[in-house]
């Protein structure tokens, strides 16, 4: 029966994923400075809420590294009871720009920002990790963690070290077993291995602190909401939004290409993403978006459709209530290895190389982002890469050349190409370079685009020569 068979695919599938998805889903609330059990929930909402819509039929979503950053900054900054309300609010905005149709936009985002971004939050990641595995308090700036990383060896915990490294041993060599066994994900495996070791030989290690799932659940008050009120917490909420919208469309884009499925529908997962972050903002829990870890492991796992992701979701849910006592004999070093070892993942080294020898303004672009988020923060620093995007593509698409050519002893000047401010000396100095006293005609017909500051100085270079009868000037 095809059902049947679409069914037993599904069911194994979700298993992986959910496997896949436990050590990321406490990982990340680790190290975001909330409550382990709010990664879960935000992993069971991605799957039980999220996993009915339409939009992609094989992406999984949940919590993600890429948002530790702004997760941990938001936490410190306006205090856990109003995480919530920064995640509904980013939710709602994701369904305003769903209904208004603006997730095909997300992929004009210049890809050179994208990853910058992506090599940022990997930069800040492994900075605040490295201390983590070390059992070592983490300064509270980016900046100071990077500066204070010599200074680790001295006052670092030996044995959460070797638990930390173990696991990201354990991770890639996990890589090289044959296939049939890599059906058991690399990041379960290091944390269950660290977690045997900690527990048979009894290393005073610190661990995960547990409470259970519906304890640690805490929906905002009416009283939590004032703090939208701030600018800083509304940038938050802006950037909670866009950037997990962005990353959930660029992973959907990747996904797509990885089955000959169903494609994703933007806008309609937009919405999804909307309504999932709205709940989990409700529950007071992390935010989420699709990530293309788990996302392919559902793929690769043989998923066929939105089921597989549902039935991930049921399965954290049974986990984290049934066996809520296992997560507390894993060591924080080993989280802390998995993390490093996804912070190391998002650095694009390849990509840098790449552009690098074909594109270099895209390499400096890239390069420029990620040091903007480690001096300032993910939200200032995606904004500066934005605008040197922006800035990079106005000058090199305002091209403007002159054409000379004499014609009985009149010199007949043709400008073509995009007239921008950018270009505006240029175009003033070739123009006072003509020749003085020379009979004139300039044609701007060939202009693409001329904005109001080249025709105001055209106008202007124009009245200080001599007027020739039958000019034909064209402004």
């Amino acid at each position: 029966m095809p059902g049947a068979g679409r069914f037993r695919d599904d069911f194994g599938a979700s298993v992986v994923v959910a496997l896949v998805a436990l050590p990321l889903c406490v990982g990340v609330a680790v190290a975001s400075g909330v409550p382990a059990e709010l990664g879960i929930v935000t992993g069971v909402v991605g799957g039980l809420v999220t996993g009915w819509f339409r939009g992609s039929s094989l992406q999984v979503s949940g919590p993600a590294a890429g948002l530790t950053v702004l997760v941990y900054e938001a936490v410190q900054a306006y205090g856990l009871p109003a995480l919530g309300v920064l995640v509904l609010a980013a939710g709602v905005m994701q369904l305003a720009m769903g209904a208004l149709r603006l997730g095909r936009w997300f992929r004009a985002i210049s890809v050179a920002v994208v990853h910058g971004m992506l090599a940022g939050i990997g930069l800040v990641l492994i900075s605040g990790q490295l201390y983590a595995l070390g059992g070592v308090e983490a300064p509270g700036q980016t900046l100071a963690k990077l500066r204070g990383v010599h200074e680790l060896g001295a006052q670092a915990d030996l044995a959460a070290v070797l638990l930390g490294v173990g696991t990201i041993a354990a991770m890639v060599a996990w890589r090289r077993v044959p296939a049939r066994l890599r059906i058991v994900p690399g990041a379960l495996v290091g944390v269950g291995a660290a977690t045997a070791v900690a527990v048979l030989l009894r290393l005073p290690v610190e661990k995960v602190r547990v409470t259970g799932v519906l304890a640690a659940v805490s929906p905002p008050g009416w009283g939590d909401f004032g703090v939208l009120a701030s600018v800083g917490a509304a940038g938050t909420v802006v950037a909670l939004a866009l950037i997990a919208s962005a990353e959930t469309l660029f992973s959907a884009a990747a996904v797509d290409r990885m089955h000959d499925g169903p494609r994703t529908e933007y806008d309609k997962e937009l919405i999804a993403q909307g309504v999932g972050n709205s709940v989990c903002g409700l529950l007071g829990a992390l935010p989420m978006t699709a990530v293309i870890v788990r996302s392919a492991a559902n793929v690769e796992a043989g998923a066929r459709t939105r089921a597989a992701r549902v039935m991930h979701g049921g399965w954290l849910l049974l986990f984290a209530v049934a066996f809520p006592q296992v997560l507390e004999s894993v060591p924080l070093a080993a989280l802390a290895g998995v993390l490093l070892h996804a912070g190391w993942k998002l650095l694009p080294a390849r990509a840098v190389a790449a552009l690098w020898r074909t594109h270099r303004g895209e390499a400096v672009v890239l390069v420029v982002t990620a040091s903007a988020i480690l001096v300032t923060n993910l939200f200032e620093g995606v904004l500066i890469g934005l605008g040197l995007a922006v800035a990079k593509a106005a000058w090199e698409t305002s091209h403007v050349h002159i054409e000379e050519v004499w014609e009985d002893e009149e010199l007949y000047v043709r400008v073509v190409g995009n007239a921008s401010f950018l270009r505006l000396p240029k175009l003033l100095d070739a123009l006072d370079a003509l020749p003085h006293g020379q009979p004139v005609r300039l044609d701007l017909s060939g202009l693409r685009h001329m904005d109001h500051a080249c025709l105001t100085a055209l106008e202007g270079w124009e009245r200080s020569r001599t007027p020739l009868p039958g000019r034909e000037g064209v402004i």
